[in-house]
């Protein structure tokens, strides 16, 4: 799931490409969340593939079985559906499709998809603990449980099979997986080698950057993912790919993907250097910083200005411009 913050501005695509062009056909449905709408992929192959399956909602589904209705399909002729990533956009409607469809996507994403009380215990003892070293005053903690508030948009369905990086999917020959973390910890991409297609999901968006989500981390591993690192690194990885277009999660294709990285790398790094400006001189938190870089939205958007913020400080702690400290199980930082 993206969200809109001051730094990224989201500009409305309109495209629907309800036509297979080279066996990909792009399907746009509703979502009830600042992005707008997302973008799906039917994939015909030996399988008939799904790419992402939007949120649960009423209205997605009515479009999205319009939209299968017009390439000559039914919801029940999907076969599989894949996962780029478990965000509720992204992976909502999956119980609405008939236990015999697989469904394929990283392993975290089984973390997600089936919420048992284990799964709340884990998120919310996570947040408090990262409320608390942010630096958080107590009368926003009551807020930390509404983190998991867009979930209402994610049915229950367990992961059927775990893929990773350089694995293949059945059905879907020609096609290989890109592990491509950061905007979330169960992000993958998938390249097609012979023409140059890669589906993007929201690692790669055409007028705005992901913001890397803050989540907690695998299981059987106790320290916090660093997500803005994750994707800066997964951004420059796809360097080393010779891609033609890439079809992704918002809005428009992308077809010149190598030189929208620099770009996206420089901006990222102009953000950071402004907030390390905020910190030189001073000991702060990442509460403080927060409401500096976010002042009019900090209170309405918690957990997404909190994980920007604690992106953007993870980056500048990466190059030693700054460092932080422990008290009374508050991070403080310094320049």
């Amino acid at each position: 799931m993206y969200y809109v913050l001051t730094f990224f501005y989201y500009e409305e695509c309109g495209e629907n490409m309800t036509t297979l062009v080279n066996d990909i056909a792009k399907i746009t449905l509703s979502t009830p969340f600042a992005v707008g709408d997302v973008n799906v992929y039917l994939v015909k192959g030996d399988a008939l593939t799904l790419v992402d399956a939007g949120p649960l909602t009423d209205t997605a589904w009515v479009q999205l079985t319009e939209q299968l209705s017009i390439l000559g399909y039914t919801p029940g002729d999907i076969e599989q559906i894949v996962l780029t990533h478990h965000h509720p956009d992204h992976a909502g409607l999956l119980d609405r499709f008939p236990s015999a469809v697989t469904v394929y996507g990283h392993r975290y994403n089984r973390f997600w998809l089936h919420r048992d009380a284990r799964f709340h215990e884990v998120y919310d003892r996570f947040f408090m603990q990262l409320a608390m070293e942010s630096g958080l005053p107590e009368v926003y903690r009551t807020a930390v449980p509404k983190f998991k508030s867009p979930l209402k948009f994610m049915g229950d369905r367990k992961l059927d099979v775990e893929i990773g990086e350089g694995d293949s999917v059945p059905g879907m020959e020609g096609w290989s997986i890109i592990e491509t973390l950061g905007h979330a910890q169960s992000h993958l991409s998938f390249y097609r080698e012979r023409d140059g297609v890669l589906i993007a999901g929201d690692h790669i968006l055409a007028t705005i950057s992901p913001n890397p989500l803050i989540e907690p981390p695998f299981e059987g591993e106790t320290g916090r993912p660093k997500p803005m690192l994750e994707y800066n690194a997964s951004l420059k990885k796809l360097l080393d790919y010779p891609i033609s277009i890439a079809y992704t999660g918002h809005g428009a294709d992308v077809t010149d993907v190598h030189g929208l990285i620099p770009k996206r790398l420089r901006k990222q790094d102009e953000r950071a250097k402004g907030v390390l400006e905020m910190i030189k001189g001073n000991r702060v938190t990442v509460f403080e910083i927060c409401k500096a870089l976010f002042p009019s939205v900090y209170q309405k958007e918690l957990g997404l200005t909190l994980s920007e913020t604690i992106g953007q400080l993870d980056y500048l702690e990466s190059l030693q411009f700054i460092r932080k400290e422990k008290l009374d199980g508050i991070y403080y930082y310094f320049a």
